[in-house]
């Protein structure tokens, strides 16, 4: 696998980072969606996510690196593991961070019949698609905005249910297909259809930096690391190591983070307050905030989580109003000052 760019030498995009590594601490806020210029650095975040995630615990010879722990969310395989009741052997693997292209076929995405083995031997065997690939990872789709409708109805029902089902020439497999879903795209190319919008937990929007020194020091970095690749990770890797630990701290502290009675009625205020459509708002804002105060190792949900963390929450789940011309992300941030002056 080509080196991926340094999650750690992306110059500026804070709000976008922020986002991926909450996404990355608490799986259940429901993935990130990237919307901005092109040449921006939304793909080059993704990519480099991987090099920073913890190894993960996966059951040995599975296809779909189920959770030896998770014993409620097996693959048919796992779960008839004997003698019932006794831990599988396990192995550490890389967490896996799997590309949907715009073209893949129905059959790539949710797999299909094994052809090799059907013709060699005879054999109904189940070829695993891309969804069993991204299980317990992250699924990346580029130009998420101008993917086919049949997929992203797909999307939308595996996501909701967390299991891949296929039902065709003679198959009839279940397996589960748990994974944070994340998407990029140029807005001004085609808007992204409401249901699938609807499933993201974060959106952020990225633009071209305007400062002549941030655009100096992106080309200048860029061209290190494609002169010599080896070279500029290693001088990034410390960094990269040291955002891994906080990953790992964030998402063992998650569980002890309070939120108290007072922060639950804000949040719930200012999603009132903006008009956002069902509660989903308010359980990815708490959620969010709540994964924020894990990485910056706070124990308690305090102001200054939520306003961190509200404009990527609720931005794309706010109606349009004819009577404000301003952005969806400026009306947050205008509502945010507002309630936690």
């Amino acid at each position: 696998m080509a080196q991926a760019f340094p999650f750690s030498a992306i110059v500026g995009q804070d709000e976008m980072k922020t986002a991926i590594l909450i996404a990355a601490i608490d799986s259940g806020i429901g993935g990130v969606l990237v919307l901005g210029d092109r040449g921006t650095g939304k793909s080059t975040a993704v990519r480099g996510l991987a090099a920073l995630l913890p190894r993960m615990k996966a059951v040995v010879g599975c296809r779909y690196g189920c959770d030896p722990a998770d014993t409620g969310s097996r693959c048919t395989e796992c779960a008839a593991l004997k003698p019932a009741g006794t831990t599988p052997k396990t192995h550490l693997i890389p967490v896996p961070v799997v590309d949907l292209p715009l073209g893949a076929t129905e059959d790539r995405v949710v797999g299909a019949l094994d052809l090799e083995r059907a013709l060699s031997q005879g054999v109904k065997a189940f070829e695993p698609g891309l969804l069993a690939q991204a299980h317990r990872g992250f699924l990346y789709i580029d130009e998420v905005n101008l993917l086919e409708d049949h997929l992203v109805d797909l999307l939308i029902d595996v996501a909701a249910s967390g299991e891949n089902v296929v039902e065709r020439e003679g198959l009839s497999v279940r397996h589960p297909a748990r994974f944070v879903l994340v998407g990029s795209g140029n807005p001004e190319e085609g808007e992204l259809r409401p249901q699938l919008l609807d499933r993201f937990g974060l959106s952020v929007e990225v633009k071209t930096p305007e400062t002549l020194a941030d655009r100096v020091e992106v080309v200048r970095r860029r061209d290190a690391f494609e002169q010599d690749r080896a070279a500029f990770v290693a001088q990034w890797q410390k960094a990269d190591e040291r955002i891994t630990r906080q990953i790992t701290a964030a998402r063992k502290r998650l569980p002890e983070v309070v939120i108290s009675d007072t922060m639950r009625e804000r949040i719930s205020t200012l999603c009132a307050a903006l008009g956002t459509d069902g509660l989903r708002g308010d359980l990815t804002l708490l959620r969010a905030a709540r994964a924020m105060a894990a990485l910056d190792g706070d124990k308690a949900v305090a102001d200054a989580h939520i306003r961190r963390v509200a404009a990527p929450a609720l931005r794309h789940r706010l109606r349009r109003n004819p009577l404000d011309n301003a952005g969806s992300g400026t009306r947050v941030e205008r509502a945010v000052s507002e309630l936690l002056a």
